[in-house]
């Protein structure tokens, strides 16, 4: 795995993060440096975090499944993306059936108990990314920095621009985050296939 998937990867799991962080900006209406920075650094923590259990745990795993680790990887790519494309779309029919509008009734969210489920939420994607990469025999520190700096980077981003941009606009990149996960499990099940087969000839 070359460093532009690894930084598409990367991209592509912080875009959940980056509508919550919108999202966040949106409902607060002004932002703080300190709110920006708390959730930054705990999304950027915890999405950095995740893969990291998620490939030791794959590491175990690895021999075991050598023959179709990339089919494993392909599929738990494939999903991550789906699924975020999937309940954008669900979301923003919700948000149309209340004319809309987008409940919003949580206190600050960058504080407290529901920052740290915020992080969680957005994280889990990333142990089954972890997980994935030790199929592949990735090495996971590039990509643990990768993922930790973008999602930071991408978050305050989000919190900076999401009371001018709106809503509307991170779920669209959602959606683009996801299109990129599936395009790179994609393209990994392809190679895969095509250099097997070639080495079989």
């Amino acid at each position: 795995m070359n460093a532009f998937e690894v930084v598409g990867i990367a991209v592509g799991l912080a875009m959940d993060a980056f509508a919550v962080a919108l999202a966040s900006s949106v409902k607060l209406g002004h932002v703080r440096g300190g709110q920006v920075f708390r959730l930054a650094f705990h999304f950027g923590l915890f999405q950095a975090f995740m893969p990291i259990i998620g490939w030791y745990a794959g590491r175990s795993l690895s021999r075991s499944i050598e023959a179709y680790d990339h089919w494993i990887a392909f599929a738990l790519l494939t999903f991550i993306g789906a699924r975020a494309i999937k309940e954008c779309l669900c979301e923003r029919k919700v948000i149309k059936s209340n004319g809309g509008h987008r409940e919003n009734s949580q206190p600050d969210p960058t504080r407290g108990a529901r920052l740290m489920l915020l992080s969680v939420a957005t994280s889990i994607d990333a142990l089954a990314v972890g997980l994935s990469l030790a199929f592949l025999n990735v090495s996971i520190w590039l990509p643990v920095v990768m993922i930790g700096v973008i999602t930071a980077f991408l978050t305050m981003c989000g919190m900076f621009i999401g009371a001018r941009l709106g809503f509307r606009f991170g779920r669209a990149m959602e959606i683009a985050g996801g299109l990129i996960l599936i395009a790179i499990g994609i393209k990994i099940a392809v190679e895969h296939s095509v250099g097997g087969a070639a080495a079989g000839i």
